[in-house]
């Protein structure tokens, strides 16, 4: 989604970018940059940007600044792990902005809304998941990587669509009737797409997916 800068006051543009400014600084001490040095992983993180620069390029409008498009957190995160996800979707924030997309103002809030709150959903589920399901290959394809992208979906549409009414820029049942409701046909397509990305990636390139482990997920099943 690539919210314009015109919905939101100054309160709300200091108060994203004091987030964001968090989210950085959690991002330089503890995102594994170490990784970024060994195999394949700064290629497959930049290969990340990219794709979510193009994907994030094409867009449907609701309303003017109600721009929908789909996200890619859950593929990420169970590429990449959440805090390197979370810098490839920085990237490609910056690309949309670059291209004409979106404006520079509204980058902390597109950072928070479009990427850090559903890599956090994301993130959340695979860790709760791994808990309380039992270590199946299934498990990893259809719980984490379908069900799992469709509720990091819907949580940042539940999410934006708070911060648009609590901002003012819309009235709360134009919001509940005539935006979030598609977040619920964007989370049906999220689901397929990055179950499915996820699925020829752990097929052919299992060493590019840092949240599958095969000794959790295939040795003796």
């Amino acid at each position: 989604m690539n919210l314009q800068p015109s919905l939101f006051s100054t309160t709300w543009h200091v108060f994203m970018l004091l987030l964001t400014l968090a989210v950085g600084y959690d991002l330089f001490r503890r995102a594994p940059w170490a990784r970024l040095r060994e195999g394949p992983t700064l290629n497959v993180m930049l290969g990340c940007a990219v794709v979510l620069t193009l994907v994030w390029s094409m867009k449907a409008g609701v309303k003017p600044g109600l721009d929908l498009h789909l996200v890619g957190a859950m593929a990420a995160t169970l590429i990449l792990g959440p805090r390197l996800a979370l810098v490839a979707m920085a990237l490609a924030l910056c690309g949309i902005t670059l291209n004409g997309t979106t404006m520079w103002l509204a980058w902390p809030v597109n950072f928070i809304v479009t990427a850090a709150v559903p890599v956090l959903v994301a993130a959340g589920v695979q860790r709760l998941v791994e808990r309380w399901f039992p270590a199946h290959f299934f498990v990893f394809i259809f719980v984490i990587g379908f069900a799992g992208a469709a509720l990091a979906v819907m949580a940042q549409g539940v999410v934006a669509s708070l911060a648009l009414m609590l901002a003012g820029a819309y009235p709360a049942d134009f919001l509940l009737s005539e935006y979030l409701p598609f977040f619920l046909l964007l989370a049906f397509a999220e689901a397929w797409i990055s179950g499915a990305v996820v699925t020829l990636l752990v097929i052919y390139k299992p060493e590019w997916v840092s949240g599958f482990d095969d000794e959790r997920y295939l040795l003796n099943k």
